[in-house]
């Protein structure tokens, strides 16, 4: 394999571009985003518009499912999310593909951590710098690239830019399902390390919330008639801990307990909110037999009562052949650049998750070179923008030549087992 006459020129044309590529990040990465931040979300949104209007098709605002929140009271409230953006390209071309990124951020509307900053010459430390504003820049550019070769026509795709990856993409689940289910491989645009590795295998995820119910009672004159929801809540979460270590791979993690309040009063109420990770996609039965059994005890206790809420959101995705095989395409389009691939597993989740869970072959780390993301110290790799961006190129071209046979992934993607 090589890179061909027209391959090259397409591919050396991106590095002109780099100082404009800068200037995009600086800006979109001073447009607070935050999953819950609905203004910056619509700013950030109306930017990425304009900025994807420089490729042809279709573009779109499709509304998210709703989803449910459990509030600190206890009540199970709906949860209505910003619009995904959506881009459709040549939906007839022989060659489908999705192409997935997300422009949420972790961090909040008030969060300390607004502007982005150089840290030297190639290094910018920002919000979303690197997860994943930066990924997206590095799609676009991908994009436009590829729409100025001959071969354009084999190719036809779907780029979906959501609101809520970051807070496990409720909202955007089932969109990423159907375009997963119609597309050949996708291609994600998640950060990858600072070295250039990349995520291989990923772990499955599950968000849940447990809602213990007591009775209040005045702590000095009527202990003995109120029942502590919060004693409970302490009891759940122990045995919820105590399940860590017993399966290989999986992993609980209480992450928040709201309840209680003046100290002369028996609490009645304590909501728990905790994230689950497995290896397999046979260990959500096992998890969820642990959770009954420890139901079952609290709800035993006089007085008390305790209900589960939530669900695992991201099954696991292993390296799979179908998914070993695009990886593979990346190490040598990767090699025919100079570039040294690498990847290893990650307990970390995304849309690639989502993809593989619907029969769509994936790889989920070709954003850029960074690192300490989801913290204040996020930084980028500047030269990664024009790299991975030729990266992504390249792969488009060799799939639109077939020397990366799409068609042959997804068949291996649907066969049985899925799994290695």
């Amino acid at each position: 394999m090589r890179i061909e006459q027209e391959e090259k020129y397409i591919i050396d044309a991106i590095s002109s571009n780099e100082s404009q590529l800068i200037t995009t990040l600086l800006d979109w990465s001073a447009i607070n985003s935050g999953s819950r931040n609905a203004q910056g979300l619509d700013d950030m949104r109306s930017a990425l518009a304009t900025a994807f209007k420089i490729l042809p098709g279709e573009m779109s605002e499709p509304a998210l499912s709703k989803g449910e929140f459990v509030s600190a009271k206890g009540r199970v409230e709906s949860v209505e999310y910003a619009p995904a953006l959506q881009i459709q390209v040549r939906p007839d071309a022989p060659v489908q593909l999705v192409l997935t990124g997300h422009y949420d951020t972790v961090f909040p509307k008030d969060s300390q951590f607004q502007t982005p900053e150089y840290l030297d010459e190639q290094t910018v430390n920002g919000p979303g710098v690197a997860d994943m504003k930066g990924g997206i820049l590095v799609m676009l550019t991908a994009l436009s690239a590829f729409e100025k070769t001959t071969s354009k026509s084999q190719i036809g795709y779907n780029v979906l830019l959501s609101p809520d990856e970051e807070i496990g993409s409720p909202g955007s689940a089932k969109l990423l399902a159907e375009l997963g289910r119609k597309s050949h491989i996708g291609l994600t645009y998640e950060p990858a390390l600072a070295d250039g590795s990349m995520a291989g295998a990923r772990k499955g995820s599950g968000n849940f919330a447990v809602i213990i119910k007591g009775k209040a009672a005045h702590a000095g004159r009527e202990h003995h008639l109120g029942r502590n929801a919060i004693a409970a809540m302490a009891e759940f979460t122990m045995a919820l801990d105590q399940l860590n270590g017993q399966r290989e791979g999986v992993t609980f993690n209480m992450a928040k307990i709201d309840g209680g309040g003046a100290s002369n009063i028996v609490p009645e109420l304590a909501v728990g909110r905790f994230n689950v990770r497995m290896l397999k996609t046979e260990d959500m039965q096992w998890i969820r037999n642990r959770f009954s059994e420890i139901l079952d005890q609290i709800n035993a206790k006089d007085g008390i009562s305790a209900e589960l809420t939530g669900d695992f959101t991201r099954p696991p995705k292993p390296m799979a052949p179908a998914n070993a095989m695009i990886f593979d395409w990346v190490k040598r389009a990767g090699g025919l650049l100079g570039q040294d691939i690498r990847w290893s597993p990650s307990g970390g989740v995304c849309e690639g998750n989502n993809l593989w869970a619907s029969g769509c072959p994936n790889v989920d780390t070709l954003g850029v070179r960074g690192g300490d993301i989801h913290s204040d110290r996020e930084f980028v790799k500047l030269p990664s923008l024009v790299e991975r961006a030729q990266l992504s190129t390249l792969i488009l071209m060799k799939i639109a030549s077939g020397e990366f046979d799409a068609q042959k992934a997804k068949t291996l993607a649907l066969a049985k087992p899925q799994s290695c």
